[in-house]
């Protein structure tokens, strides 16, 4: 494979599909079977749910993250199992439904503590309370430390007409039918709500006026994309293009960017920061690497705009979050590093912040070594965020952590080279490589034998970087799901690194 024609090749597809390219959700699919059958697509999303059930009755990931899509996918198939369509599929919906309830009532009893998940609180309680509603013999119970308060104040807030916070609205179908048409809340300028399909259709579920035309009009053309199915959040696109131009930039990789993308980059960072996309709050993550990626494009701006999002003690992902990411103030760590890295002027910029941060993600790091994200099922994507912005620019009273977590990644590789929190996955062995290879290039020193020979062996395990299919949702949403231009972009990084290693032995 020629890797740098492979990611010249990548890169122009960010400018053809400027909204992003994100793999399909259970849940978004589920909650667009029940709210919007009406919608170009509705059989193929129904035969998408069919076809992605597990032998066992549930869906999704383990340990918790298949919770939420077994939910929406059973009531789904529920509601169809109680409409009209053609009785072989009617009664493949029933079945399917039956066996996910059965799922359900085994694993809801055993769930402690469920993933960090964006709104997974009104999520799960919404669900239950729909899934009851279809009158099963034996209703199901929400997991323990859950309740129903939270949704049922948030439902309230848009019945008076209140403005719920930007981010709520990626999850305004957990508001059922006060979400139909809710004055307070309109399409943006694309006509999406909430940069979320099961959003949209369900802000769509009363009303005929001329917003609500365009409204529609964007989900057909979502679903004329994805065929039937529709993918947690779209569109990514600045999220997409600073991830991408991230990986590549930090590898080496020669790629010639289009002067127009990294413009529009730019352009897209106000005073507040920018979001991942239309329809979605201002967050430090997107911002940072966008940020990063413009400075290690020449482009460098002052990163004043990630203030916004200093609360004294870390930077939050948005005003008002609940949570704590590591990987986002490995981030503004990247953000502000490279803007003092571009020229002895700016040297001093920030220093005070730059060792916060650098000092906050040392202190976080696991006792093994790893760390772990709210944003990220696997520990290395968390642990190769750390280790570049602790390398780059935590100064040499952080080696320590960063030899810490390089060994962590030696000690985790499996037997057939690759590496992974499941399975062995493309994605996670991209992080590894990079993670081993990186610190030490960066610096222009030897990256060592040991770590040479593990990335030998990952590089191995790459040769097939094959298609979407082939990366597991590891990301966090609602659902998990897979950006695959920065996925792809990640394991193109690690091949080149890679190749570079194996050519020097």
């Amino acid at each position: 494979m020629n890797v740098t024609r492979e990611a010249g090749s990548l890169v122009a597809t960010l400018m053809f599909k400027p909204w992003g390219q994100v793999s399909a959700s259970v849940y978004e699919t589920g909650r667009l079977v029940t709210l919007a059958p009406w919608l170009t697509g509705h059989r193929e999303r129904v035969d998408y749910l069919l076809r992605t059930q597990r032998p066992d009755g549930s869906w999704g990931a383990p340990d918790g993250y298949g919770l939420v899509p077994a939910l929406s996918a059973t009531e789904a198939l529920l509601t169809v199992a109680a409409g009209d369509l053609p009785a072989d599929v009617v009664e493949r919906a029933a079945e399917a439904a039956r066996r996910g309830l059965a799922a359900l009532h085994l694993c809801l009893p055993r769930v402690a503590d469920l993933p960090d998940m964006p709104a997974v609180d009104l999520i799960v309680p919404a669900l239950v309370t729909l899934i009851n509603a279809h009158g099963a013999a034996a209703p199901l119970p929400l997991p323990s430390g859950l309740d129903y308060s939270r949704v049922e104040r948030v439902r309230h807030a848009l019945e008076t007409g209140a403005d719920l916070p930007e981010k709520l609205l990626h999850a305004l179908e957990v508001t059922g039918l006060a979400a139909g048409g809710a004055r307070s809340v309109r399409p943006t300028v694309i006509g999406t709500i909430g940069a979320s399909p099961a959003a949209t259709a369900a802000w769509l579920a009363n009303g005929a006026t001329l917003e609500a035309d365009f409204a529609r009009s964007h989900l057909e053309a979502v679903v004329s994309r994805y065929g039937g199915p529709v993918p947690v959040g779209l569109p990514i696109t600045v999220f997409e293009r600073g991830w991408v131009l991230t990986w590549l930039a930090r590898a080496g990789i020669p790629v010639e960017v289009p002067p127009e993308m990294v413009a529009d980059l730019r352009a897209a960072i106000g005073p507040g920061g920018t979001p991942a996309g239309p329809g979605l709050p201002a967050d430090a993550d997107t911002t940072a690497v966008a940020l990063h990626a413009l400075a290690l494009h020449g482009m460098a701006r002052d990163p004043e705009s990630l203030l916004a999002f200093d609360t004294g003690t870390h930077f939050c992902t948005w005003q008002g979050e609940d949570g704590f990411s590591i990987s986002v103030n490995a981030h503004v760590l990247d953000a502000f590093g490279s803007y003092a890295a571009t020229g002895p002027a700016r040297a001093g910029a920030y220093r005070q912040i730059r060792t916060r941060l650098a000092d906050l993600l040392a202190e976080r790091q696991q006792p093994g070594g790893s760390w772990e994200d709210r944003w990220h099922a696997s520990p290395y994507y968390a642990t190769l965020s750390c280790v570049l912005a602790l390398g780059e620019h935590g100064g040499p009273e952080h080696a320590g952590a960063v030899a810490r977590a390089r060994e962590w990644v030696l000690d985790t590789q499996r037997a057939d080279g690759s590496w992974g929190r499941w399975e062995g996955t493309l994605e996670e062995t991209a992080y590894a490589m990079q993670t081993l290879l990186l610190p030490e290039r960066a610096r222009g020193r030897t990256v060592g034998e040991r770590y040479e020979r593990a990335a030998a062996r990952g590089h191995e395990s790459l040769q097939h970087t094959g298609e979407m299919s082939d990366y597991p949702s590891l990301w966090h949403d609602k659902d998990l799901y897979t950006p695959i231009a920065i996925v792809r972009a990640a394991i193109l990084a690690a091949l080149h690194l890679g190749t570079r290693v194996i050519e020097s032995r």
